[in-house]
């Protein structure tokens, strides 16, 4: 079916979203269209802002509105420790436990030599510049539990042994709540792997 004009371009936006199809694409547009006009620009407006006012953090790399970021700013947190983490979302993760105290370093993404993601394409130099000022004691490495994930650890780990920093790596295995007979070989390994003292 061919679509007005208009109509197809917001369709074509939609798609270009992450894990959009072409029918969600497509029931979007219309919910769009079913909205009131001030609803509706009311979320472009906020589209818009956001692309505006959101950039990176020149410490840590993470989204902010204002530079340095707040957390970066905080006076409140441990300036020993600095979590590595792959993209923004994951500093929401963590800060939604309540429990670490410490500063982020966001590298924007893992190794990945199969979508030609190296070394340089991530954070990594400003990372080994903010740990060569001497003040960080500890680095907990939280990137994903993956291929890409494990990998981007170990090579930061590599990395940074030799500056004499601690590096530790956020434990993996069953979900709270989860059952062992359902659990896969990999993350029942990671359970026993970092298993702790009662």
């Amino acid at each position: 079916m061919q679509y007005i004009a208009p109509l197809a371009k917001l369709i074509e936006q939609f798609r270009r979203l992450p894990g959009i199809g072409p029918k969600t694409a497509v029931r979007l547009a219309y919910h769009v269209l079913a909205m009131e006009k001030q609803q509706a620009k009311n979320f472009a407006e906020a589209i818009v802002d956001a692309t505006e006012k959101i950039g990176y953090c020149s410490v840590c790399f993470n989204l902010t509105d204002c530079n340095p970021c707040r957390i970066c700013s905080s006076s409140e947190r441990d300036e020993s420790l600095i979590c590595v983490v792959e993209e923004p979302k994951d500093i929401v993760a963590m800060e939604r436990t309540r429990e670490y105290k410490g500063f982020y370093h966001v590298l924007h993404g893992s190794l990945s030599p199969l979508d030609g993601v190296g070394p340089d394409d991530l954070r990594l130099k400003e990372l080994l510049a903010r740990i060569s000022e001497g003040r960080i004691a500890e680095v907990i490495m939280a990137t994903n539990p993956d291929v890409e994930g494990e990998a981007t650890a170990m090579y930061v780990s590599r990395l940074l042994k030799p500056l004499g920093v601690k590096v530790t790596r956020i434990g993996h295995g069953l979900p709270v709540g989860g059952e062992l007979e359902y659990a896969d070989e990999v993350t029942l390994s990671k359970a026993l792997e970092n298993r702790r003292e009662m």
